[in-house]
């Protein structure tokens, strides 16, 4: 990258590639994120020396791979409401599409070396779930996504729960501002009409990671 680009505004998003991209990136750093800041500062003036060691860093890196299917559910609510129509029968024909995309987006990941292929699995169907939910109920500001995902998110946390004190709300903030600002960027940068009509095409392969 050159010192130039660091003052471009990101593309704008005009396709289902693109937008699968964007959820994919954005997940990995909710999931990634949190989980790393919560870990240096709960460990304190010891941090360094915590993420030092080997079986923290191999119990972060479980954590991580855990979290990743929920912040793909909760980017991929985001996304819905991003492309909202009133029509019930359009609305739910684009919640199946987003499900199917974001789908394609965890299929891109094989199975991580932290976890097995049946936990694999069950995470994925656990998505898949949690997709299909999003048309019982009307779409949720950014802030409120996070409420059905956050003690799934908190009880991940590579600290044991005797030291992670009454630190769920704390956590549950992190989530809702972080949703308030990747659904800022989304607004930003997604062409609606544009990525509409693509996500009624084929979809966009699904590369590996």
């Amino acid at each position: 990258m050159g010192i130039f680009d660091l003052f471009r505004r990101p593309p704008a998003i005009r396709d289902a590639r693109a937008l699968a991209d964007f959820i994919d990136q954005n997940a990995a750093f909710v999931a990634q994120k949190g989980i790393y800041e919560y870990s240096r500062a709960r460990a304190g003036h010891y941090s360094k020396v915590l993420f030092r060691e080997t079986e923290f860093r191999d119990a972060c890196d479980r954590s991580r791979w855990q979290a990743y299917p929920l912040g793909l559910a909760m980017v991929g609510e985001l996304t819905e409401a991003a492309l909202f129509s009133s029509d019930p029968d359009e609305r739910q024909a684009r919640i199946e599409a987003i499900a199917r995309l974001t789908l394609a987006v965890f299929d891109r990941h094989p199975v991580p070396a932290p976890l097995d292929r049946i936990t694999w699995d069950a995470l994925r169907g656990e998505l898949e779930q949690n997709l299909a939910r999003i048309g019982l109920h009307p779409p949720k500001r950014a802030m409120d996504v996070p409420a059905s995902y956050a003690e799934a998110y908190f009880n991940l946390m590579p600290i044991h729960k005797t030291l992670r004190g009454r630190d769920a709300p704390t956590v549950h903030n992190y989530l809702r501002v972080t949703m308030c600002n990747i659904q800022d960027e989304l607004t930003r940068r997604i062409d609606v009409p544009a990525v509409v009509e693509s996500l009624r095409g084929p979809g966009p392969a699904a590369s590996a990671a």
